[in-house]
């Protein structure tokens, strides 16, 4: 298929009127319109038929103010020629007779007596012999005021006050020239007949397509990017972790952003002075600073840290209720699985959360200071870290979408026995995936549960990464539209 089988009949024509170089002023003369030119010098430009040269000039044209001006005079020439005639005037006298608003009088007014073309005393003004010769004869400003009435010029120098005053502004002007390469004379010369662009009912009906061409579809051809409206990546990658657990027979649990630190940690053993309870790895809110909680509730959570449960020993302190009805930002999401079991909680059942949470942390490639976790439990009769580690390895294909993965031994307050779950990404290699254990009879007792409690979490983030090959934690909350539209 040859190029000129292609071309549109505006390129066609632009190619037809091209003589040597051209500018744009030239081939608009010929009847071609801005937008039409624009169009057809991108096409032609993009199929390598003509060349295109771009300058680039900086000049100033006139403003609304400027207008004004060259029509009523400079507000210097005004004031001054008021006093010519009138003689010595008060302040006000002046800016009746001179049409002068107060910004525009005591600009004048001070650059008239910078130059000696005034004389002040108190309230009163009068011309020197030095305004009457200003007065008597046009100004440089005057004369390039009246030039940019005819179309903008380049700056010429010492009109910068111009500029200050808001009387001039400047802008940038492209100008083109356009010629024809070497294959664009050769295709111009082919260009013997007109083509049918487009068939219509009517150059079907009156056979109007009989004896021409009808021009070819290039499908090498650029086409612009069209963008469609879309969920947020990464948005749309938690809904879809949402239902892959919802389809696994998980239920979703919900709670508070501001928790009590007893469901964010008591109820889950960690004890009060624990590090990761510190003000650097946890919100506390100022005010109000305390919430309150259920007093049985909380009285059996404070024998397990204080005596321990069936048999343990707990942590052996003196365990602080006041402590424990403070308010903070949640910093784990299994503040929620805490919720869950000392509410309504079906055995045996599933349960899980994509919950945001807090921590006091710098802003960097690697850390935010809020961020999601998705985790959830699964409680009932016979249940056994052999079914623990079949789920994980379930997580890790379904959720992580990788065959290559490990189990290593961790620890976590609330549980005991504890494993992480380690995954093979190709271009990350080794990365932890999530934590995993059973929840410790200290969790579960108070809250009257007798069967085992199997606990896990996911870094959904860092999953999220890993799949969209992402190596900038702040790319998941981007506003670069570009990288937004690219995302499948």
């Amino acid at each position: 298929m040859r190029v000129e089988d292609t071309l549109s009949g505006l390129e066609r024509k632009v190619l037809r009127l091209l003589k040597g170089e051209m500018s744009d002023e030239e081939l608009l003369e010929k009847g071609i319109k801005d937008i039409e030119l624009n169009r057809a010098l991108s096409w032609l430009e993009s199929k390598g038929l003509v060349r295109v040269r771009r300058e680039v000039k900086e000049v100033v044209r006139l403003t609304e103010l400027g207008k004004r001006y060259v029509e009523e005079g400079l507000p210097e020439k005004r004031f001054l020629s008021v006093l010519a005639q009138k003689g010595e005037l008060d302040f006000k006298s002046v800016m009746r007779y001179a049409l002068l608003d107060a910004r525009e009088f005591s600009a004048a007014m001070g650059r008239l007596k910078e130059k000696g073309m005034i004389e002040v005393k108190k309230n009163r003004v009068r011309i020197t012999e030095k305004g009457e010769k200003y007065l008597g004869k046009e100004s440089v400003e005057e004369k390039f005021l009246k030039e940019l009435e005819e179309g903008p010029k380049r700056m010429r120098k010492g009109m910068e006050e111009l500029l200050r005053r808001g009387i001039i502004a400047k802008e940038v002007v492209v100008k083109r020239y356009v010629r024809l390469t070497r294959l664009g004379r050769r295709v111009a010369k082919r260009l013997k007949e007109e083509v049918i662009e487009q068939i219509t009912p009517e150059v079907i009906r009156k056979g109007l397509w009989k004896g021409k061409k009808i021009r070819a579809y290039d499908i090498r051809a650029k086409v612009p990017k069209r963008p469609f409206g879309k969920p947020q990546p990464y948005l749309a990658f938690l809904n879809e972790v949402r239902e892959k657990l919802i389809a696994l027979g998980f239920k979703e649990m919900q709670g508070p952003l501001v928790e009590l630190s007893f469901w964010n940690c008591d109820a889950l053993f960690m004890p009060q002075d624990h590090p990761a309870r510190g003000i650097h790895d946890i919100y506390y809110v100022k005010r109000p600073k305390y919430g309150k909680v259920d007093e049985e509730l909380l009285e059996k959570v404070a024998k397990a840290h204080e005596k321990g449960v069936d048999g343990s020993k707990g942590w052996g302190y003196k365990f602080s209720k006041k402590e424990s009805k403070r308010l903070i930002l949640r910093s784990q999401n299994t503040a929620l699985s805490a919720r869950t079991l000392a509410g309504d909680v079906e055995i045996p059942g599933k349960y899980f959360a994509i919950a945001r949470v807090f921590r006091p942390d710098v802003v960097d490639r690697t850390h935010l200071p809020e961020f999601n976790q998705v985790e959830g439990i699964v409680l009932g009769e016979g249940l056994s870290f052999k079914h623990l580690l079949g789920m994980l390895k379930l997580f890790a294909e379904e959720i992580a979408g990788t065959k290559r993965f490990r189990f290593d031994t961790g620890y976590f307050p609330f549980t005991e026995p504890s494993v992480e779950l380690v995954g093979y990404k190709k271009g990350f290699g080794w990365v932890e995936l999530g934590g995993a254990g059973i929840f410790r009879p200290e969790v579960t007792k108070p809250f009257g549960i007798d069967v085992p409690v199997l606990a896990w979490g996911l870094g959904i983030d860092r999953l999220f990464m890993m799949k969209y090959k992402i190596d900038d934690i702040r790319k998941l909350f981007s506003y670069d539209l570009e990288w937004l539209r690219c995302q499948p």
